[in-house]
């Protein structure tokens, strides 16, 4: 009996979530292999080329600066924060939550090796008190969070983002989440729905009320 429990551990739920992690995982990074072999706009990008070439500009030994190495760095960047989402969203759907929060992040570049050099920029102090409080923590019992955004679109660019929502990156996998959408899908989320704790106050918050219509004349 004991030789059984030990061969179960982790729990089987877990496994599940890890199984579908690496399909997710593997179908992302079949997507992007393909989507890059095809890519014909190199002008719009998800991050501000400018902000990237002033980082590199940073050290002092770079001198000149080749018109492809930001957006080499662009495309990088993008695919590290995605898959640095995706493996947090398993943290956060362990926890039965619908929001990621900074000890998902945490709790997945301590689970990867290749992102030990982040330890010590995202320490895991929260996570000790969370598993104190058990797994009951912030969302639904039991209930997939369905809509969930892998990540914000970047504002302010002219391209369309590609967006994958729609089920959580380890509740199924979705070839339709990697499709690009029209940016003004994004809207509805930053202007509509209530907050996580019910409590009906808007994304905007109350400090962006709209200005009051100007006095009617006589």
């Amino acid at each position: 009996m004991d030789n059984q429990q030990l061969h179960s551990y982790p729990p089987a739920p877990f496994h599940h979530l890890l199984q579908q992690l690496h399909q997710q995982l593997e179908m992302f990074w079949n997507h992007q292999r393909q989507e890059i072999e095809h890519a014909t706009d190199f002008k719009n990008h998800q991050l501000p080329l400018a902000r990237i070439k002033k980082i590199m500009k940073a050290d002092e030994d770079v001198r000149m600066i080749s018109a492809e190495a930001p957006v080499l760095f662009a495309k990088a960047c993008e695919l590290f924060i995605l898959e640095l989402t995706i493996r947090s969203w398993l943290h956060a759907e362990e926890n039965k939550r619908r929001t990621l929060q900074k000890n998902d992040i945490a709790a997945a570049i301590s689970r990867t090796e290749i992102f030990d050099f982040l330890v010590d920029i995202v320490p895991k102090e929260e996570e000790v008190k969370e598993e104190g409080l058990g797994l009951a923590g912030g969302g639904g019992a039991g209930g997939e969070a369905a809509g969930v955004p892998y990540y914000y679109p970047p504002m302010g660019q002219p391209a369309p983002p590609r967006v994958m929502v729609g089920q959580p990156a380890v509740a199924g996998i979705d070839p339709s989440m990697y499709a690009k959408q029209p940016a003004q899908a994004w809207q509805p989320m930053w202007h509509q729905g209530l907050s996580e704790d019910g409590s009906g106050q808007s994304l905007d918050g109350p400090g962006y009320a709209a200005p009051p219509p100007p006095p009617a004349s006589r």
